[in-house]
């Protein structure tokens, strides 16, 4: 009857249906066939696959009417040729044939025969993006169908499209909907997949709703769904991230219970979520039972806990775990390694960070450039930029693919260093490896310029960036507004800011802050006042600059009249702006201002911290005002913040500086009583001190004996240091040699002085000039020449202080 109806089509306009629609110039269905059978096969799919070519294909009708029962007929029949039925069903769709719940459930059920579960998911996609008169149905009738077709048919291919619905409505975050449909199709008496309940979870946690995700795991055994491995492995992930680390725990007791043995994904999931939460320790005792279980331990569960380590700043934790992870015979890859080296740069150990680097390399573990961007800018950010140079040409060196970013650095570095030649030619080099510089690189460019003063240039470059089709941001204006500043440009910068707003970009607080930091900076005082004063409405940052302005133009005293009077009026600058303050105060004398400053901060909820503490002792040490360094060393403590051996160190060798010894030597007694340990810096201001005093005794008694003491007093700090497995350096051992040249203990100078040299350490001027003195003061002033040949033949120019020394030496001769 079907092909009798088929057959007729070409002659008749129109079929009797409840709903039809007129196809134009409807396409051969040899498109969709993908091979064609002889009219006379007694095969009657081969029959009615060439009746409909022949009605498809015919000159004469430009139309062919159908209904939905005539398609659903059709794609019945191409059960067996799932390609051209799904290519027909779209093409129907595309000439504007409203599928109803019929056809559509046809076209289900050829794919899930198939196991075409791609497919399917498309279907339903575009079943769901479907809106308003494109769908003539609302899915829940599809729903309600498809459950009727199961009852009839009893179990079949066709379960697989109800899972398929759940993970379209996920897939497109439309969670609530995937929801409904799972217990709907329960409802219906049709129990969901397994496979995509653990999709609709897993969804839920990567798009942090992990309290549904959990409420769904807790309610599968009522819908007759038993979790697997994966599901636990999920709802431990959940727990996790919910930071509902007893809960997660838990969940391994129930697989216990269940019969179900963990895997690596389930613990790994509970490694993640300790190491989230600031557990690391424990994770790594979770990770050292999970091995003893003889179940396999991967690469990226060790790489998980690194990591946390990492997190925690553990990084000695981290490097044993490394080498742990080697002994369990698990092969570090390179994440493991970039994960340690990112912490070490990250803290700025980058003699760690290069230590580490090469031991992976000589594993035989290829570095690659994610790697190499760490490290390069861990060497820009402590200002090695030269080594930061050596490093990028070694990794050119080995064949390395290296990015734009990788570049960037590299030029930035160039720059700091001046080389701008070289900086260009690298800029170049790049755009002829076919890696496009993009706006970060012509701005590190014109900032580095700009840094040198080469405005002209640096304004050629930014014509050349829009020239090449690149608009400039904000950043960039910014950096060519505060390179024109410096350089007392103010015209050129008005200009340039008309050009920021005709680009439609509005010039920012930090571009106004730039203006007027730069203009300070080029003693254009008067001019940066008037700029500011000119602000509409000025914010904390832009009084701040201008505090920061003063600073740089050797005007504190202006900024704190500034800070004082923007504090009457309640407002108080920025923290950092303050750090600048009291330095520069300091600097210029105004000692008294810089404790005002301090004094406001203390007064106010912004409370210094450390850093803050640690600049204002230093300044007030370096201008040898101890009283009030102790009084805000003493302010520190009160606040609750525990001295460090950085400050102790400042406060000792101020005290040292002005001869207050005894104080500093009640310094390193209370440093101990805290338990903190003295590094190197620590003992050498310490030894030096102890040696002055002992000095000073001995000259105002006119004795030898204080020689003998600072002799034993160098050997009893060597020996110590030894114990406290401590390394003397190059300034450590010129302290050292001073002293008992002062003491006129020669031979032990020189024995010292052969020491460091055999410690593998390059004496400077100072050491030598030290030396020198002591030959000089003995009268052997042709030994002291003789060294200043040596220091000479060594690279190691002598400075005015050993030219002093020599003519003294000439003078007592």
């Amino acid at each position: 009857m079907l092909v009798f109806l088929i057959r007729s089509a070409s002659r008749l306009n129109r079929f009797t249906s409840l709903q039809f629609i007129r196809l134009q110039s409807v396409p051969s269905l040899a498109h969709f066939t993908p091979y064609f059978s002889d009219s006379g096969s007694e095969d009657p799919n081969s029959t009615w696959r060439n009746v409909v070519n022949i009605t498809y294909c015919s000159e004469n009708d430009n139309h062919l009417e159908l209904n939905s029962r005539g398609v659903v007929q059709i794609l019945q029949n191409m059960k067996l040729e799932p390609i051209s039925a799904l290519s027909f069903f779209n093409n129907l769709r595309e000439k504007g044939f409203r599928h109803d719940t019929r056809s559509y459930l046809a076209m289900i059920k050829v794919l899930c025969y198939w196991r075409m579960d791609r497919k399917l998911d498309c279907l339903f996609t575009d079943i769901i993006n479907l809106k308003g008169e494109n769908l003539c149905f609302e899915v829940s009738e599809l729903l309600d169908a498809m459950a009727e077709e199961l009852k009839a048919d009893g179990p079949s291919s066709l379960l697989r499209a109800f899972d398929a619905l759940i993970k379209s409505y996920a897939s497109l975050e439309m969670f609530d909907e995937a929801i409904d449909t799972l217990f709907a199709i329960r409802r219906r008496g049709v129990g969901p997949c397994l496979l995509s309940c653990n999709f609709l979870m897993n969804r839920l946690v990567v798009h942090g709703k992990v309290d549904t995700a959990v409420a769904i795991y807790r309610q599968l055994k009522n819908i007759g769904v038993e979790p697997n491995i994966y599901t636990y492995g999920i709802a431990v992930k959940a727990y996790c991230r919910m930071g509902s680390l007893e809960e997660a725990a838990e969940v391994f007791l129930e697989m216990e219970e269940a019969g179900v043995v963990p895997n690596c994904y389930t613990y790994t999931a509970y490694l993640e979520g300790l190491c989230r939460h600031g557990q690391s320790d424990l994770a790594y005792e979770f990770l050292r039972a999970w091995d003893a279980k003889a179940v396999p331990v991967d690469a990226y569960a060790y790489t998980t806990v690194i990591q946390g380590f990492v997190s925690e700043k553990k990084l000695k934790d981290a490097e044993m775990l490394l080498l742990d992870m080697e002994e369990h015979r698990v092969a570090p890859n390179e994440f493991c390694y970039h994960t340690l080296i990112q912490g070490y740069c990250d803290s700025g150990d980058i003699v760690r960070a290069l230590a580490i680097h090469n031991e992976m390399v000589l594993k035989g573990i290829r570095t690659n450039c994610s790697i190499l961007s760490l490290i390069l800018q861990c060497l820009s950010l402590k200002g090695m930029y030269s080594e930061a140079i050596n490093q990028f040409g070694n990794f050119k060196k080995l064949g390395i693919f290296l990015d734009e970013v990788i570049h960037n650095v590299a030029i930035d570095a160039l720059c700091k260093l001046g080389k701008f030649d070289d900086a260009k030619r690298l800029f170049d080099e790049m755009k002829n490896k076919k890696l496009l510089p993009d706006i970060v690189h012509y701005t590190t460019l014109i900032n580095g310029h700009c840094l040198k003063g080469n405005i002209f240039d640096a304004e050629l470059l930014f014509e050349e960036m829009k020239t090449s089709g690149l608009r400039a941001d904000i950043i960039t204006y910014n950096v060519l507004a505060g390179g024109l500043s410096r350089n007392g440009l103010l015209d050129k910068v008005f200009s340039l800011l008309d050009t920021m707003k005709e680009q439609g970009l509005t010039p920012s607080s930090v571009t106004h802050n730039m203006i007027i930091e730069g203009l300070c900076s080029a003693r254009r005082v008067k001019e940066a006042e008037t700029y500011f004063m000119n602000l509409g409405e000025k914010n904390i940052e832009n009084y701040s600059s201008m505090v920061n302005g003063y600073c740089k133009s050797s005007k504190a005293i202006k900024g704190l009249e500034l800070f004082c009077r923007l504090f009457s009026q309640g407002v108080l600058i920025s923290r950092n702006s303050c750090a600048k303050l009291i330095k520069s105060l300091c600097s210029e004398g105004e000692n008294e201002g810089a404790i005002r400053v301090l004094e406001v901060m203390l007064s106010t909820d912004d409370v210094p911290n450390r850093t803050m503490y640690i600049k204002l002792i230093a300044a007030l040490c370096s201008a040898g005002d101890m009283k009030n360094a102790q009084w805000a060393f003493d302010q520190m403590i009160g606040r609750g913040l525990t001295p460090d051996v950085v400050i102790y160190t400042i406060m000792m060798n101020g005290y040292c500086q002005v001869n207050l010894l005894q104080e500093a030597f009640a310094l390193f007694g209370d440093m101990k009583k805290r338990h903190i340990s003295p590094d190197i810096i620590t003992h050498t201001v310490f030894v030096d001190g102890h040696c002055k005093k002992i000095l000073k005794t001995a000259r105002s008694k006119k004795g030898l004996e204080g020689n003998k003491m600072v002799k034993q007093v160098a050997s009893n700090f060597l020996r110590e240091m030894k114990e406290m497995k401590l390394k003397p350096d190059v300034i450590c051992y010129t302290a050292l040699i001073d002293s008992q040249c002062k003491s006129e203990n020669l031979q032990e100078a020189v024995s010292l002085f052969n020491e460091l040299i055999e410690q593998g350490l390059l004496p400077d001027t100072a050491a030598y000039t030290a030396l020198i003195s002591g030959y000089c003061k003995q009268g052997n002033v042709d030994k002291a020449l003789t060294l200043v040949d040596e220091m000479t033949s060594n690279g190691i120019q002598p400075d005015n202080r050993t030219m002093l020394t020599l003519y003294h030496g000439f003078k007592d001769s």
